[in-house]
């Protein structure tokens, strides 16, 4: 729909080529930058009604990670594991020569960050996690049957025509665990829609599929001790995938972390509350006076 060089609610689209393979991303505003990472089956779109409320202050970008609800795939030689997603967010931040940033993740997003801060934070200055996979939760365990699936031989065009029925969307499954009220279809439609299309995107997203062992998160909470920099986590208490349970024991983990409760959401809080989540992150990311 938008090409590069287009405007685009989240900012202008650019394409960057990294080491693993082409990402595409939006650029908005200007000042400290925030990094907003989405999860699988989303893509930056799930942070549209949050960034026009901050490119006034912030420099705002949203990559494109290769997780299922992306425009274009990546080489068929890439590494989509788990942890190469992480690799892959890091090479975008260098790639752009970012520092002193803000990383706002939400649901699978929040994994990557969290692999992201175990192997190479330098770049990083605070973190906010919205309602992630964590510790155990790698997925939490509605999800947990996909790794799986992703092995059975042509489960994946299986599954892309099943997630195309709307009577499905607002069951537990797909999106009604996620969202307290119905995504827009046109929404909806922009995270699906790729994966029925394209035997390349779900090419990449079988790769990840099958790398979500949680002993990838449980290493990274380990190395989280040494995190010295400031991580709000902004989390419902009536989350129905990741209770709010999953964000103290990450506070107890991490040496500088606030927890911060959001009511009426589920998982998706920059769906349901993107103005709370908006002015929470005003609060936090603002640069400290000199």
């Amino acid at each position: 729909m938008y090409s590069p060089g287009m405007t685009h609610p989240l900012g202008t689209v650019h394409h960057l080529s990294l080491p693993q393979g082409p990402l595409r991303y939006y650029d908005q505003g200007t000042g400290r930058p925030l990094v907003f990472v989405h999860g699988v089956l989303t893509n930056p779109l799930i942070w549209r009604k949050v960034i026009p409320a901050l490119a006034a202050d912030f420099r705002c970008l949203a990559p494109e990670l290769p997780l299922g609800a992306h425009s274009a795939p990546m080489p068929a030689t890439a590494d989509l594991t788990a942890p190469a997603v992480a690799t892959l967010l890091g090479d975008f931040l260098t790639a752009l020569d970012l520092h002193d940033v803000v990383l706002v993740a939400n649901d699978t997003g929040g994994a990557i960050t969290q692999l992201l801060l175990a192997r190479h934070p330098a770049r990083v200055a605070k973190v906010v996690l919205t309602p992630s996979d964590s510790f155990e939760y790698f997925f939490p365990p509605l999800f947990k049957p996909l790794p799986a699936l992703a092995r059975v031989p042509g489960a994946m065009p299986v599954l892309a025509q099943l997630l195309r029925i709307k009577a499905l969307h607002r069951l537990p499954f797909l999106f009604g665990w996620v969202t307290k009220r119905p995504l827009p279809p046109d929404i909806a439609a922009e995270y699906l829609e790729k994966l029925h299309k394209s035997p390349e995107i779900r090419r990449d997203l079988r790769k990840f599929l099958r790398s979500v062992p949680p002993r990838h998160t449980l290493a990274a909470a380990e190395k989280l001790r040494e995190f010295a920099p400031p991580v709000l986590l902004v989390w419902p208490p009536e989350d129905k995938l990741f209770p709010i349970s999953l964000a103290h024991r990450l506070a107890a983990v991490l040496p500088d972390a606030e927890v911060v409760e959001v009511e009426d959401s589920y998982t998706f809080v920059p769906e349901d509350q993107p103005d709370v989540l908006a002015s929470h992150l005003k609060r936090f990311a603002a640069p400290v006076a000199d």
